[in-house]
């Protein structure tokens, strides 16, 4: 089996575990005068999501000043822990599903999210604020520790660096509260499903100079798949100690530690020749997996930050957030399944062994500032963010046909016992990237209903490859390029009425030329200089009605990304940076809360993508749609307590058709979800909970290509016991 885990390997997160500590132990001398905090004790039950939108909770994600979402020039989702436990949220994948607009698929090497329109290094994808530079790293893992996420739509590279031109997501890990506090969930279901987690809120310490608050969150999971042969295995655990150390000054030191493996992964289902139009699978092989019997997928990856806030007075704050990111992840599968010309076999093929090993290490300093402009209020917020992220990657692979099996009735081999496959792992190059970014953003009161929001951010992007196998022309022993986007936003927000405003915004965006820098090729850079840019204008609307029962918004966009890497029209071998593609769409989210007992909340999206200068094969694609990005996208939640101990649950989820190619030749056609539950509050502090997924056992696809559908998961049951006290 692959080693996931070697002694020898470097362990940044000591140096920087050593870091963090003495930034606890300087902050702990600097506090001199005493602070006490009340004990609290919070009791009751599991958190029950309003069907109200969360329109007043500062938004980080969305600006650096602590505004709410309502006070933003932009769409800000923000889904809290409440949102996620009342619609049975178990993986990161399924939180997205709430954000208006956004579809998700978790092919293991092709992590995917659409947003507006765009997708892949397009998008941003945070951890904490994050940027981790590498689209993986958002592979779906359990929604157990983490306490929200956010997501601001459309260009946004102003606030958290290159990428975010369809839009920017952020993961957010739950930290200490100042109360005493347990839970603990156990859920078992359809496949073998075994979840337990608990966590832990306690005040450890206390005198009367500061006070210590320790969190800890621990995850774990095993369970088959819907698919033959699949079987994982995944363990979380978030810990953070939050310390009141006086004079204003807080210090979190967090530490997070996720471990995944999956054996005999499933990559995808082979599609019915001919593979033209509305493309089908053969539904006897829905839940065939024609892997290697010893498929592999492993992941580890640690985190550390070090936070320190310093309150000088309720004008003035200063923050300092050193971190440290360090993930080693496997891959050993065959990972491409093709049906024969008269759909009597399947051919596999792509024999792929993998190992990338990346860290990231940086230090953000920022401080924000309340302050008056020429006798208007005025704040301002200011950083500066130092990282260097550094990728190995160490592939072998063999496109060639590996076997061709009988579609229903087969054995698979296991993966060394493939021909030129063999234990080990040989680095290919080693992405080491630079960034030095400098970034400012403001509000001012031009009157007393109107704010202008501005921000600008400049960064100073330095990369450097060096070749780890034989030099070439084409692979030269070392290679280095450098960028310097700057990008920003300009917005009005108008409160034209109480509980009701406008906003209009223009925003820019830049991402690397084809796809992330952290794992970008010599041919990738060596041929293109530029990034790519975007350009986003924006109007919408947030607003409260119906006696405060009802909140709305709504949005209204255009997007324009320029210099995307293309063919050349007059070397078909190269690639050069002058395509241009563009989505414009409208998005329009409700929240209802008719009667205490009954919730309902909605979102719809509606978005036209399109190629407006792009060349593949030597032909011109120009108004073609991107693949797997639907016109329309809608979801539907309700909520209805018919006694107080009893409340039943359900969700509907519509994805419009989808294009599998460039060319717009082939289609999946659209599909709707339903969801149902029924929770059962037992005492005060004790719940249960049953759910249906996919009740009507729909077959569709969540990721399609030319030649395979990453099929949705069948019909699925769980139940659920959550304790709190």
């Amino acid at each position: 089996m692959t080693q996931l885990f070697s002694p020898h390997r470097r362990q940044p997160l000591a140096t920087a575990l050593s870091a963090a500590l003495a930034t606890v132990a300087f902050a702990a001398q600097a506090q001199d005068s005493p602070a006490s905090l009340p004990t609290v004790e919070v009791q009751g039950a599991a958190p029950q999501a309003n069907g109200l939108l969360p329109l007043d909770t500062p938004a980080a994600t969305a600006s650096r000043l602590g505004l709410t979402p309502r006070e933003t020039p932009a769409s800000v989702t923000v889904v809290d822990r409440a949102t996620m436990e009342a619609r049975g949220a178990q993986s990161t994948q399924d939180i997205l599903q709430a954000i208006p607009g956004v579809t998700a698929h978790s092919v293991p090497g092709n992590i995917g999210v659409s947003y507006r329109g765009f997708s892949a290094s397009s998008l941003s994808q945070l951890f904490n604020g994050i940027n981790v530079q590498y689209s993986i790293a958002a592979r779906p893992v359990d929604s157990w520790i983490y306490d929200r996420v956010e997501a601001i739509g459309g260009a946004s590279s102003f606030l958290y660096g290159a990428g975010g031109v369809g839009g920017t997501i952020n993961y957010i890990t739950k930290l200490p509260e100042r109360h005493d506090f347990s839970e603990a969930q156990l859920r078992l279901g359809s496949h073998g499903l075994k979840e337990a987690s608990v966590g832990l809120n306690r005040r450890i310490a206390a005198d009367s100079a500061n006070a210590h608050f320790l969190r800890l969150d621990l995850n774990h999971k095993d369970a088959d798949s819907w698919t033959e042969g699949t079987r994982s295995r995944a363990t979380q655990l978030a810990a953070s100690l939050l310390s009141d150390l006086g004079n204003g000054f807080t210090h979190t030191l967090a530490y997070e530690y996720q471990n995944e493996n999956v054996d005999r992964p499933y990559w995808g289902t082979p599609l019915l020749n001919p593979a033209k139009g509305t493309l089908r699978i053969d539904e006897d092989t829905r839940f065939k997996n024609y892997n290697s019997a010893d498929g592999l997928y492993a992941q580890r990856v640690q985190w550390l930050r070090s936070i320190s806030d310093w309150r000088v007075n309720d004008a003035l704050q200063f923050k300092n957030t050193f971190y440290a990111y360090d993930a080693l992840r496997d891959y050993r599968n065959v990972e491409s399944y093709r049906f024969n010309a008269n759909n009597s076999a399947v051919i596999r093929s792509a024999a792929f062994l993998q190992r990338h090993d990346q860290q990231l290490i940086g230090n953000r300093m920022e401080a924000t500032q309340q302050g008056q402009l020429f006798g208007r209020r005025s704040d301002w917020a200011f950083g500066l963010d130092v990282s260097l992220n550094r990728q190995t990657r160490f592939p072998n692979s063999l496109p060639a046909t590996v076997s061709t099996v009988n579609p229903y009735a087969f054995r698979t081999e296991n993966f060394f016992d493939i021909p030129g496959m063999a234990p080990g792992f040989n680095p290919d190059r080693d992405n080491r990237i630079v960034t030095t970014a400098l970034y400012a953003e403001n509000r001012t009161a031009i009157a007393p209903s109107l704010q202008l929001l501005t921000a600008l951010r400049h960064e100073r992007i330095a990369l450097e490859l060096t070749n780890r196998r034989e030099v070439t022309a084409a692979s030269p022993a070392t290679f280095e390029r450098s960028y310097h986007p700057t990008t920003g936003r300009i917005g009005l927000v108008w409160d034209f009425a109480p509980g009701a405003n406008l906003y209009a915004q223009y925003a820019t965006a830049a991402d690397p030329p084809s796809g992330v820098l952290s794992t970008a090729s010599f041919a990738d850079v060596r041929n293109n200089s530029a990034l790519t840019t975007g350009r986003q204008i924006e109007v919408g609307s947030k607003l409260d009605f119906w006696s405060g029962k009802g909140t709305a918004t709504v949005a209204a966009y255009r997007i324009t990304r320029k210099n995307i890497a293309t063919q050349d029209p007059q070397n078909s071998t190269l690639t050069v940076l002058v395509g241009e593609q563009s989505s414009q769409g409208l998005e329009l989210a409700l929240g209802l809360q008719p009667t205490r007992a009954w919730s309902l909340q909605g979102n719809v999206s509606f978005v036209r993508a399109r190629y407006d200068n792009f060349r593949q094969g030597g032909v011109s694609l120009a108004g073609s749609t991107p693949t797997n990005t639907p016109a329309l996208v809608a979801n539907l939640w309700t909520s209805y307590a018919f006694s107080p101990a009893w409340q039943a649950s359900a969700g509907l989820r519509h994805v419009g058709k989808v294009y599998a190619d460039a060319a717009n030749t082939q289609n999946w056609p659209a599909y709707t979800l339903l969801d149902l539950g029924l929770s059962y509050q037992v005492q005060r502090n004790v719940s249960v909970v049953a759910r249906v997924r996919n009740a009507t056992n729909r077959l569709y696809a969540s990721n399609v290509t030319s030649t395979m559908a990453y099929l949705g998961a069948a019909r699925t049951a769980d139940l659920t016991l959550r304790v709190t006290y």
